[in-house]
């Protein structure tokens, strides 16, 4: 009999252990419930939310063929006067071409002239599709840019990484002609492995008219004005 009640007293006693080992508050710190969070615990801030598209091909419209614009819907006689006026030296001359009869917010979806990002009315950049006044306050806010790594730091802090990919079929960052590395000038709106090298096989440049007269042995002068935009020379 006396084997038999220590026999239970041990396994009440065991039991109270475990319940006292599973409840958390058995041996909490009493402040442990006003706690304020740890680093790794606190919730991140919220970004302010963006209008975020869904990701199509956009053409250029000073690269884009008669059949793609056709494609787009546009009608016979404007895709004749796009073909006729290009290249369009801003995005400010296609949409006066444009005009009101068309849905713009659809269309520049689609097609569109890239925008200098040093030199672009921050208004302007309104243009793009789901830029509202926040982003076109950024996008402005982080001039000069001199390269499109650092167009891609900084308005990644905003959006993710899609949509700075889709940003960029709307911007360039122009290059110095004697110094920007090959990838920048790659990164420019059309611009190939083959014009790139050409870019850097003339320097250094002394002046844009050497420019012109360098690269305008592989392009027309249509062509020609239309790379010109994209580059500059350290005065």
């Amino acid at each position: 009999m006396r084997k038999f009640t220590k026999l239970v007293l041990g396994v009440t006693l065991l039991s109270v252990a475990i319940l006292a080992c599973k409840d958390p508050k058995a041996k909490a710190d009493p402040e442990a419930a006003t706690a304020e969070p740890t680093e790794s615990s606190a919730k991140a801030p919220e970004t302010e939310p963006t209008d975020k598209m869904a990701t199509t091909t956009v053409f250029n419209a000073n690269l884009a063929t008669e059949d793609d614009l056709t494609g787009l819907g546009l009608s016979t006689a404007l895709v004749s006067q796009i073909l006729e006026q290009r290249p369009f030296l801003s995005m400010n001359d296609f949409d006066a071409l444009v005009g009101t009869e068309i849905d713009k917010e659809v269309l520049y979806q689609k097609v569109f002239v890239p925008f200098n990002l040093n030199t672009t009315a921050e208004a302007d950049f309104k243009m793009i599709p789901g830029v509202g006044d926040r982003l076109a306050h950024e996008f402005e806010e982080y001039r000069p840019y001199t390269s499109i790594k650092q167009f891609r730091r900084e308005i990644g802090k905003y959006v993710d990484e899609a949509e700075v990919d889709r940003y960029e079929n709307y911007v360039f960052v122009p290059v110095e002609l004697n110094s920007a590395a090959e990838e920048d000038i790659k990164a420019l709106p059309g611009v190939g492995n083959r014009m790139a090298h050409e870019f850097e096989e003339y320097r250094p440049y002394t002046s844009m008219e050497q420019f012109r007269k360098e690269i305008g042995k592989y392009v027309d002068d249509k062509e020609l004005a239309r790379l010109e935009r994209f580059v500059y020379l350290k005065e």
